[in-house]
């Protein structure tokens, strides 16, 4: 199994690469992290509306190379999981071998119809994060996930 995220931003800092390359190493390879950013388009004053689309053009195009993998929007408003039952999806996942593709979008979010067009809508806060640190919090959560399908006892 491999979880992509796809995440519309690039030139993070480098607390953040070096975040999300830790929790990325430690998972095993038969649950293998992998990040591709997609580049913002110049931003301008004006319409915020068609940036959006343009990041979603971006990211339908990057999609196209996961075909049959599950697809999630990271969305304020989507289905919030506490830690077991990210675990659990993982699992279920793992067993059918079907790879995980999660969407993270710009500052401004995801386009709302490239969201519904996902699968599932998951929320990792209520709370407004910045997508940096959206990055090294999911791949946390990503390896805290399988850490408990393992019996490993870093998730007490």
């Amino acid at each position: 199994m491999r979880i992509f995220l796809l995440a519309v931003g690039t030139r993070m800092p480098g607390w953040v690469n070096d975040g999300f390359a830790e929790y990325q190493k430690r998972l095993p390879p038969d649950m293998r992290l992998e990040l591709e950013e997609i580049p913002m388009p110049k931003r301008a004053k004006g319409d915020t509306a068609s940036l959006v689309r343009s990041e979603a053009d971006a990211i339908r195009k990057r999609l196209e190379k996961y075909p049959g993998a599950k697809t999630v929007a990271l969305e304020v408003r989507g289905r919030a999981l506490d830690t077991h039952a990210l675990s659990h999806k993982l699992g279920e996942l793992k067993d059918i071998g079907q790879d995980l593709v999660i969407l993270v979008g710009g500052p401004d979010g995801l386009c709302p119809e490239l969201s519904a067009q996902m699968q599932e809508r998951w929320s990792l806060s209520n709370l407004t994060l910045p997508h940096p640190l959206v990055r090294v919090l999911l791949a946390e959560q990503l390896y805290r996930g399988w850490t408990l399908l393992t019996g490993h006892p870093y998730h007490r």
